[in-house]
């Protein structure tokens, strides 16, 4: 579904990623892990063309995203997730939902309003609340839950579980679960490598902007030495 080849993403000066390359199938989970800093939210905003790479390709279903607009390439059927939220919060919830509302496209799960307060029961008890008085797992809930509205036949979730309670990461990790029976492509950003082992097939470990393992977390246990070399803190 994806192919990112040779990704080189600047800020200014600052080389961030650097030559970086991998793969997502159709219906597969996969987490973008390293330490803070090591160039997966600057991967996610490349796949979006929010950072423009300057060199190197970016092709979802086969087609040619790199240069263009960030919101042609939401309209192709990617959703992002940013680790910020971003909500409106002088909106209701219902609101926010009906922002992120695009028509049904074909080879993605269908979400309607139902779905989603099914999805986040939290949401559906507050629907008539206005964004600024949510927590914070309120809001990371409602920012999914307002691209989901978009119908998106691939996700990017940057960093879902950070700064939210554990009986939020909990069920955060269901829905993405959710997601994976509905048939919906992820790749969730993390830190929080028992977190992304729950909920992801595959692993792709990055350091400086550089790829260093990209397999089964099967795999990464039989390999520690990359495990503490790029995840311990």
């Amino acid at each position: 579904m994806l192919e990112v080849s040779d990704l080189n993403s600047f800020y200014g000066k600052a080389h961030i990623l650097n030559d970086l390359a991998f793969k997502v199938e159709r219906g597969e989970v996969i987490a973008l892990l390293g330490r803070n800093g090591a160039g997966k939210t600057t991967t996610m905003k490349s796949i979006m063309q929010l950072v423009r790479p300057k060199t190197g390709s970016v092709s979802f279903e086969g087609t040619e995203i790199t240069g263009l607009p960030s919101h042609r390439v939401a309209r192709l059927g990617i959703g992002y997730v940013p680790e910020e939220r971003r909500i409106f919060t002088d909106l209701t919830i219902l609101e926010n939902l009906e922002v992120g509302r695009q028509p049904p496209r074909e080879g993605a799960p269908k979400w309607a309003v139902e779905d989603l307060f099914e999805l986040f029961p939290n949401l559906h008890e507050r629907r008539h609340n206005r964004g600024k008085a949510m927590s914070g797992g309120e809001q990371q809930m409602l920012t999914i839950a307002r691209t989901l509205m978009g119908n998106p036949k691939l996700l990017l979730l940057d960093e879902p579980s950070e700064g939210i309670a554990p009986v939020i990461v909990e069920q955060m990790a269901r829905t993405i679960l959710r997601f994976k029976e509905e048939g919906l492509t992820v790749i969730i950003s993390e830190q929080n490598l028992h977190f992304a082992r729950m909920v992801a097939d595959r692993a792709v470990i990055i350091e400086g902007g550089e790829k260093k393992f990209d397999g089964t977390f099967a795999d990464l246990e039989k390999q520690p030495e990359i495990r503490d070399a790029y995840l311990s803190v």
